[in-house]
């Protein structure tokens, strides 16, 4: 197995993300550190101590963001460093302290303890897409996104997108960091990330389907990528010798009504929203798929992710039909 004898951190690691992460850092033979932040929670561990290897390899720490220093003793050792927590949402009355901070002092806080020891050869921060698209250059059917873009802060302060700031934020203070300390990072940046979940409860990007299927919530387009895929790529970009810089993952980017008219395909309890049923499909921007393939990520097709995702939703009692 590629992480035998190998140890290697993962924050945040209840989160959605984070757990598929740990099963499949466990299921390689990796020695697992994972950060929670209440060991005392079920809601937290149980998911996570039932994988496969768990009982071996999985070793779990509580560790708070802001509590400089509470990473230390957790990343000495490590081969590698996953750093995956940050506040996901994006509507919050304190979204400086709760959001903002969170996420910048949070990465710069592990990155610190990163620094302090030799042991550990790469970090792979877990970043977004909304690091990435929000700008003024406008998104029409023309445009192929890439790895070059930044969002701007500026842009997005004006317009009050919080989390999107605090993810461009929290990227831009990692790179700055890793430079002057010369770490080894690499940054993920997926889009709206599905697929089944680990963890007993919703998380918010999983909820956007539920909430699309329940006619709460209708984007003009979205855009998605498994969190398999998402998982796999993080590993593939610790273990792979000439990975660098930033990486962005999508499997399609379309037109809702495209989405709605896959999800009644795939269940026809959905019915058609009858202002989807004769509306042409719009041609939306795209983000390019060239660097993540060099990875080895060979993403599950949109239709599968979607279906494993409803699919999960009704095992877990948050949908019914």
């Amino acid at each position: 197995m590629s992480g035998e004898r190998k140890v290697v951190c993962v924050t945040g690691a209840s989160g959605f993300i984070a757990s598929w992460l740990v099963k499949l850092l466990l299921d390689r033979g990796y020695t697992v550190k994972a950060t929670i932040r209440d060991p005392n929670d079920p809601k937290e561990t149980e998911h996570l101590l039932a994988l496969n290897g768990a009982k071996e390899r999985l070793h779990l720490f509580k560790a708070e963001l802001l509590d400089e220093g509470s990473f230390d003793c957790v990343v000495d050792g490590c081969d590698g460093v996953f750093h995956t927590a940050s506040p996901v949402f994006f509507d919050h009355p304190d979204y400086q302290a709760e959001l903002i901070d969170a996420a910048v002092k949070g990465t710069l806080n592990v990155l610190k303890s990163c620094a302090k020891v030799a042991s550990t050869k790469r970090v792979v921060l877990t970043s977004s897409t909304a690091a990435v698209l929000i700008n003024e250059k406008p998104l029409t059917p023309d445009v192929v996104v890439d790895e070059t873009w930044f969002s701007d802060p500026a842009f997005c302060e004006k317009a009050k997108l919080w989390y999107v700031l605090s993810k461009t934020l929290a990227e831009e203070a990692a790179w700055k960091f890793a430079k002057e300390n010369r770490l080894d990072l690499i940054t993920i940046n997926p889009v709206f990330v599905i697929g089944p979940i680990l963890q007993p409860t919703l998380n918010l990007t999983v909820e956007l389907i539920l909430n699309i299927v329940t006619g709460r919530e209708l984007p003009s387009y979205g855009a998605f990528v498994d969190v398999r895929d998402v998982a796999h790529a993080h590993i593939q970009a610790f273990e792979i010798p000439s990975a660098t810089g930033r990486y962005c993952m999508v499997e399609s980017t379309i037109d809702v009504t495209e989405l709605w008219k896959i999800l009644h395909r795939l269940f026809p309890v959905f019915h058609l929203n009858e202002k989807f049923e004769d509306k042409p499909i719009q041609e939306v921007f795209q983000i390019s798929k060239e660097k993540i393939k060099s990875l080895g990520v060979n993403f599950i097709p949109l239709e599968e992710s979607l279906k494993d995702t409803i699919e999960c939703l009704k095992e877990k009692g948050f949908i019914s039909f």
